[in-house]
């Protein structure tokens, strides 16, 4: 069965519209939903997709959103909340009730197809809320009666709107050095288009219903390395200051205080588990995530060269045609 109808929660994400791009570039028509239609709006305009606005949290709303699709994709995701145990209030409504709702909501509307991104290293004794929550959230996804989901966990993305890579170059243009807290923690980088690929392929692939991937890139790294990878492909190369458990978690809750949430403590903590593939589930690299064309994932190499050195500046389709060498 081909799933035609989709309806996508938190498409004006990072992730998600990227998703929602590569969703219409196949010809699906798409609803997506957002708190706020504004925030969607660079995907006004693509063909086959009407952006709503609505709360999805109301569990009314969402049984009457469902109804006419015959897919949900849930993208929704915060990386701060406030305390408590195992998680704070923000995480649990984020990562665990609303996938419970989308479930009653897709067993009383009949769609049993949902995929749901997850993150990489989620477990119920990891060392943060955000990653306990998410995997509360998983467990409320799968193994429901009459749906057949499929759960991703994606590591770090990177694309060129993205929030991390962005945000050292430009702190590399105006500090004269970069203090850095988990400068050891390792990561393992994808392109947020074959991230996008991977979900977009999995829609009617009968082999990974029930199924966990995760969705990581070709090469591990350190922070630091990504930094200094960063710095030399925009020719602002700083000198890269490792900070010691305690500096680096003062730095985060000074940082938790600044407009943007560009780190907390919980962030801090998600890193004490190394951002990388277990080699226990499988990968994009499975066959059932291949895709026609097979798996060629853009190394983050390439997209610094393309993103700060050429300074290319082409649309999400573009970008899509290229990648199919069209």
């Amino acid at each position: 069965m081909k799933h035609q109808n989709i309806l996508v929660l938190g498409g004006s994400g990072f992730l998600g519209g990227h998703v929602v791009t590569r969703l219409a570039a196949t010809g699906r028509r798409v609803t997506l939903v957002s708190r706020q239609r504004q925030r969607a709006r660079r995907l006004f305009l693509l063909p086959m997709v009407d952006v709503v606005q609505a709360d999805v949290y109301d569990p009314t709303v969402l049984t009457h959103l469902l109804a006419g699709h015959d897919a949900a994709i849930n993208l929704v995701g915060t990386l701060h909340s406030g305390g408590g145990n195992p998680y704070g209030a923000g995480f649990a409504r984020a990562h665990v009730e609303l996938p419970r709702e989308l479930i009653r909501a897709c067993q009383k509307a009949q769609v049993a197809r949902v995929l749901h991104v997850s993150a990489l290293g989620a477990a119920a004794d990891a060392p943060s809320m955000y990653l306990r929550s998410k995997a509360d959230g998983e467990a409320a996804i799968l193994g429901q009666p009459g749906i057949e989901a499929t759960v991703f966990r994606p590591g770090v993305l990177f694309g060129e709107d993205d929030r991390f890579l962005n945000l050292f170059a430009r702190m590399q243009r105006f500090l004269p050095l970069v203090p850095l807290a988990g400068a050891s923690a390792r990561f393992q980088p994808l392109s947020v288009l074959d991230a996008a690929n991977a979900l977009v392929t999995a829609l009617d692939e009968r082999a990974t219903f029930g199924k966990r991937y995760e969705l990581v890139g070709p090469s591990v790294y350190t922070l630091a390395e990504l930094v200094r990878l960063i710095g030399q492909a925009t020719h602002h190369p700083r000198a890269i200051l490792p900070l010691p458990n305690a500096l680096g978690r003062l730095q985060a809750l000074l940082l938790e205080w600044l407009p943007g949430g560009l780190m907390s403590r919980d962030n801090l903590d998600s890193m004490r588990v190394d951002c990388v593939a277990s080699g226990i589930l499988p990968g994009i690299d499975a066959p059932e995530l291949l895709g026609r064309a097979g798996w060629h994932p853009m190394r983050i190499e390439q997209f610094a060269l393309d993103q700060f050195v050429n300074g290319a500046a082409r649309t999400h389709f573009d970008r899509w045609r290229a990648r199919a060498h069209r």
